[in-house]
């Protein structure tokens, strides 16, 4: 008898896994409390690039003259329009996922999964329903974290998600939060019109450790270029709404942490709104896993082990509900859910988190795969790291893209590649040459000697591996 797999979220790291434990011959069921498709579909990846495009092609409209183009007036926004367009490519995805699942023989459930117990799951939708099953993949995603000094309202306090569904354009916002959420809305609200100020608690935005230092330094300078107002090492203490504004006093992180004394005084913002972009927390505690004895640290992230196992043998976890500990990107919990079901089906597969490419959509685009040079050195690894300029080649004239840079980190004994850094136009399509590079283990050499099309954007590409071979063609 088939064994009989439940999946609880059907974002990447969900229907991924239904698909490939339908593959090895399981019966199985993927329940959805909401839409098809999950927070990455409907509230994430797919509506923020939307926005991401529709700002771009405004300022490259506004931009016209540039390219000798002549427009009958100045391009505006049609909020409505864009609105409608994004509902219009959501429902059409999410229905193409519907059409895969039924292709593959796999029932969608379409409620809120309760874990009452092992074995079984009390669905509450249309209809009130158990399912049974032999192995449990829990993927149920993350949600917008909160601020106790930031309630958020959906009115004048938003998370991600109201922004994504606003109906006109603020005419000035405070995000809090430097992170990749925070900075790619300080890109996408600025160019649509907005002025956009960006406070984080940290000494640079994009505090991550994937991203080196380099490439928070060049978006902080294009952020400025746009007219970006910045605030390191600054945390919101008190909000309040007055006159149909928010009014924000931002006080130094490291006096209110009590690590310096510190002279630096209060700043008071006021702005029309004030978007929160401060994490993700899990929704592990909206489904019953605590029910089931399932594993999970203070802040109620799922523990898992290589094989993406929990504590509880026959139930696995993937995607965002594993928190921080691991890459919360959406490709990488699509290639958790395929290691999930591969175990869930009797297989012995172990995820590989070595070649994980980050892509941030700011204006420039930033992409980072492998190790910066500080971590390989503390790896042990003699390396190196070299770097090219986006304005070294051609194309990025062409389309008037010129910001930016590429880097290799290699090291100096067995000419690998350990690691590929992007700042510029298009580095998120990019950066995926780099993962190769990584997870293949590619020399600088042989990438030095690989053949680019001309004129393209990966040409940098090149000229960052011949440098690295300490034969530069454009110094």
């Amino acid at each position: 008898m088939a064994e009989k797999i439940t999946i609880i979220g059907s974002g990447p790291g969900g229907y991924w896994a239904a698909v490939r434990a339908s593959q090895m011959g399981a019966e199985v069921t993927i329940i959805e409390a909401e839409k098809a498709g999950g927070a990455c579909l409907h509230w994430g990846c797919i509506p923020s690039k939307i926005m991401i495009h529709t700002s771009r092609m405004l300022d490259g409209c506004l931009r016209g003259s540039e390219f000798g183009i002549s427009l009958p007036g100045k391009p505006r926004l049609d909020m409505g329009r864009l609105m409608t367009r994004k509902t219009t490519i959501l429902e059409s995805i999410s229905e193409s996922i519907l059409k895969l699942l039924s292709h593959h023989h796999i029932r969608y459930v379409n409620g809120h999964a309760d874990l009452v117990e092992n074995g079984m799951v009390w669905v509450k939708g249309s209809r009130e329903e158990k399912i049974f099953w032999d192995r449990l993949i829990v993927a149920s995603g993350s949600m917008p974290a909160t601020l106790p000094a930031l309630p958020v309202d959906g009115k004048r306090v938003l998370s991600s998600d109201h922004a994504l569904d606003l109906t006109e354009i603020p005419e000035s916002i405070l995000i809090v939060g430097g992170g990749v959420i925070g900075c790619e809305f300080a890109f996408i609200l600025s160019l649509l019109g907005s002025k956009v100020t960006v406070v984080e608690a940290l000494s640079r935005l994009l505090p991550i450790p994937s991203v080196e230092t380099e490439a928070s330094k060049t978006i902080e300078r294009e952020m400025k270029k746009k007219k970006i107002q910045i605030h390191l090492n600054r945390i919101v203490t008190s909000l309040k709404q007055e006159n149909g504004k928010v009014q924000v006093t931002l006080e130094p992180y490291f006096v209110i942490k009590g690590t310096e004394n510190g002279t630096r005084q209060p700043i008071r913002i006021e702005a029309e709104k004030v978007l929160v972009c401060v994490g993700r927390k899990p929704k592990a505690d909206l489904i019953g896993i605590e029910n089931l004895g399932i594993k999970t640290d203070e802040k109620g992230w799922v523990a898992v082990n290589g094989r993406m196992e929990t504590s509880v043998p026959n139930i696995f976890a993937v995607g965002d509900i594993l928190g921080p500990s691991r890459p919360m990107l959406a490709h990488v919990a699509s290639s958790e859910g395929l290691v999930a079901a591969e175990n869930a089906a009797g297989g012995a597969k172990s995820m590989d988190y070595s070649a994980v490419p980050t892509a941030i959509f700011t204006t420039p685009e930033v992409a980072c795969v492998g190790m910066t040079e500080v971590q390989a050195k503390e790896k042990g690894f003699d390396a190196r790291s070299d770097s090219s300029l986006f304005r070294s080649i051609g194309k990025v004239h062409v389309i008037g893209e010129i910001s930016g840079y590429a880097k290799i980190v290699s090291d100096r004994k067995t000419r690998k590649i350990l690691g590929m850094h992007l700042v510029g136009p298009h580095a998120t399509d990019l950066i995926a040459q780099g993962a190769l590079a990584v997870r293949a283990g590619l020399t600088v050499d042989f990438f030095a000697e690989t053949i680019f099309a001309h004129p393209t954007l990966s040409e940098v590409l090149l000229e960052v591996a011949l440098k690295a071979c300490d034969r530069p063609l454009h110094g």
